[in-house]
């Protein structure tokens, strides 16, 4: 079977969160098809399938009235932030003239209709009218025709019918009048006006609409504006040139001034210098790189001068990276809207029954003109833009508050998972603990104190690549204690090692009992060393986050008993959280045999079945490459307080989306029986097209109301 493979499109007509689920719905519609995410931000579509054509998905969205086409090239970020901005402000500018031609024709027209009472002022009226609806309207009628081509309706279908009844209405009883036609068109309201009002204000409100949804997703450009656009290069003779980002390639040899940001991923060569990499990876420090050093795209040099050799070419940055994944959150689709997405889909053929429904019964009630009225405010008020807001415009302002704190999530179904989540399972080394072993305690025998008991350990393990190795010369180190040279070395897989140091025989062997090692002098036992992995300095407030949080913790490692209780303690958990001697096997199923919503939380290899099979799994980013593509949330390696972060976002958007979808559904389970039943009046087509945008709004102002409140989330870590 041929594997799954993805697709990356340019879609251009998108205008709001509706048209991004038509466009979705008709690609998901081609077989082959397993998944696919389109974002009217940055206008574009990310389908995964097998035996995928670029051309047949083309073909698809075309026949949804909008256009396509494949990106076969990895885009540098500089010119993908380019393309958003620009998109974003063609988007902005163009509801902007509909609005500004549309409002700036009623205003006179308005004050013509209800102040002047002239014969001439009714075809003044209806020229205006005609005007708006050429330019204005424009384009709601290409949207709405291509949906007629295809025998199907979308949003702008019940717009575009609205105004032109209103008017077609106006035009007939202006005929009528001039014509002397008695009967239906005998003293009936005109309401030219009314439809350049309703286009206008609809245009306001997608004007309003774009330059939110500009703002809520903000974090891919802030993210792509930290990689600078040109960087200086170091030749072999030494000559510094500066070209663009995106043409290094690997290899390359470059300079970071004071005050610069590193343009590429690189290893540090030459220098030192404190490098501020809060804005990529959240850690809220300078932290010092030196010679042989990793630093990445992004993060600021705030002291010293460095010259770094690229890893990656200037396409394929962390801060590229990054951004992808933010760019796919924000487009993809949680179970919730995908719900929301098949009501949108019967809504508007539903909403078009209820027009003619109401129509039918003013006609047959005899106040057909009344009928005309209220089948237009029905058609004008039931549009279901705000649902299709509800779910994107939470997701957008989530991924983006998480990228800003290094949280990487790659989905708004991890968003779902999150935030119904009752149960954490941590992962021990390297997670909660730093993985680097260290000495914890030193007990010396016989008359030997226990700086010349670590003298002679740290001696013979000098060699050692050992972890216990290692940690046993640190200490030495740290200490300051001066170390012999060892000869006859041998290490002893299983058991330790051994040698001759000052013409004695030194032998560090596994330890019994709590201590971790036990040193012997010419045989004989002279003393015993403790080494253990220490945990993280946020790791214990995070535990404590969750649980005052409402939620299960518990600690999942292959280590000895009497070391995880240990750990536990130090953490504040009771034995029953912890489990040890855990193989990567048995993980998995404690992970899946949970009854609640899951988390785990790992950074090795062996997490990486446990993290998939968990309902969420959140890897460390400074754990193996394994873990982080089974995870589903990735968050900086310092922080273990960024998994309370994380739930703690979620739920917040996860409410917010509750919200907005409520807001959406009560304003038309409301709103579409009082225009259906004539309520507003002769001013029922004005009043429906200000609160359709007001729905919008609603929709939009919760949204970034929970982008202020996510800016001070979580500060305590």
């Amino acid at each position: 079977m041929e594997a799954a493979r993805e697709l990356r499109f340019k879609v251009s007509g998108m205008h709001c969160a509706a048209c991004a689920a038509t466009v979705q719905r008709a690609i998901e519609a081609r077989p082959g098809v397993s998944s696919a995410a389109v974002s009217v931000t940055d206008g574009t579509a990310t389908v995964t399938g097998i035996d995928l054509e670029a051309e047949t998905l083309v073909r698809a969205v075309r026949d949804r009235g909008f256009d396509a086409e494949p990106v076969t090239d990895t885009v540098a970020p500089a010119d993908l932030r380019s393309d958003i901005e620009i998109r974003q402000a063609r988007q902005e500018r163009q509801w902007r003239l509909r609005a500004v031609v549309a409002l700036g024709l009623w205003a006179p027209m308005a004050v013509l209709h209800w102040l002047v009472h002239e014969p001439w002022v009714d075809w003044v009226l209806l020229c205006g009218a005609t005007v708006v609806l050429a330019t204005a309207g424009s384009g709601f009628y290409r949207s709405a025709a291509a949906a007629a081509r295809r025998r199907s309706t979308n949003m702008d279908t019940l717009i575009a019918l609205g105004a032109t009844t209103a008017y077609v209405f106006s035009v007939v009883v202006l005929a009528a009048g001039v014509l002397g036609t008695t009967g239906l068109a005998a003293e009936q309201p005109l309401y030219f006006s009314e439809a350049a009002a309703l286009l206008g204000l609809i245009s306001l409100g997608h004007w309003l609409e774009a330059r939110a949804t500009a703002k809520a997703g903000s974090a891919v450009r802030e993210l792509l504006e930290l990689q600078p656009e040109h960087a200086e290069v170091v030749g072999p003779d030494g000559t510094v040139t500066t070209i663009a980002s995106s043409e290094i390639e690997p290899g390359a040899r470059l300079l970071i001034r004071p005050g610069a940001r590193v343009a590429v991923d690189g290893d540090v060569v030459e220098g030192s210098s404190e490098i501020d990499e809060s804005l990529v990876t959240g850690e809220s420090m300078p932290v010092l790189r030196q010679v042989g050093d990793h630093v990445v795209a992004g993060s600021m040099n705030t002291t010293g001068r460095l010259i770094v050799t690229a890893t990656v070419d200037g396409r394929h940055t962390t801060v590229a990276r990054i951004a992808e994944i933010v760019q796919r959150a924000q487009a993809s689709k949680a179970d919730i809207q995908r719900l929301a997405d098949r009501v949108c889909a019967v809504f508007v053929p539903a909403v078009l029954v209820i027009a003619v429904a109401t129509f039918a019964g003013w006609w047959l009630a005899g106040d057909l003109p009344r009928g005309v009225i209220a089948t237009v405010t029905v058609l004008i008020i039931s549009c279901p833009c705000a649902l299709g807001l509800a779910t994107p415009m939470a997701v957008m302002v989530g991924a983006g508050a998480a990228s800003r704190r290094g949280i990487l999530i790659k989905s708004a179904v991890a968003f779902e998972q999150a935030g119904v989540a009752a149960h954490v399972i941590f992962d021990k080394t390297g997670t909660l603990t730093t993985g680097a072993p260290a000495i914890t305690d030193v007990q010396a025998t016989g008359s030997l104190t226990s700086g010349e008991l670590l003298q002679l350990a740290a001696a013979v393990e000098a060699p050692s690549e050992h972890p216990v190795g290692r940690a046993i010369v640190a200490e030495a180190a740290k200490r300051g204690l001066a170390v012999a040279a060892v000869s006859d070395f041998t290490a002893i897989p299983g058991h330790g090692v051994r040698g001759t140091v000052d013409g004695r025989l030194i032998e560090v062997g596994r330890g019994n009992g709590d201590a971790t090692c036990t040193v012997l002098l010419d045989g004989l036992r002279i003393g015993s060393l403790t080494v253990s992995d220490r945990l993280r300095d946020d790791a214990a407030r995070a535990v404590q986050r969750l649980r005052a949080m409402g939620l299960s913790v518990t600690m999942l490692t292959g280590d000895r008993p009497a070391v995880a209780a240990a750990i536990g303690r130090e953490l504040g958990l009771a034995d029953k959280d912890i489990v040890a001697g855990a193989t990567p096997e048995s993980k998995t199923a404690f992970v899946s045999n949970r009854p609640e919503k899951t988390v785990m939380v790992g950074d090795g290899i062996n997490d990486a079945a446990a993290l998939a099979a968990a309902d969420l799994g959140i890897a460390m980013a400074s754990g193996t490459n394994v873990a982080i593509e089974s995870a589903d949330v990735v968050i900086p390696g310092r922080h273990v307080t960024a998994v309370p972060d994380t739930i703690l976002l979620a739920r917040s958007t996860l409410a917010t989306i509750r919200q907005n979808l409520f807001f959406a559904f009560i304003y038309n389970v409301v709103a579409i029986p009082v225009a259906a039943l004539g309520l507003l009046g002769t001013t029922g087509p004005l009043v429906a097209a200000a609160a359709m945008g007001l729905s919008d709004l609603t929709v939009i102002g919760n949204a970034l109301r929970l982008k202020r409140r996510l800016k001070h989330l979580g500060d305590e870590r």
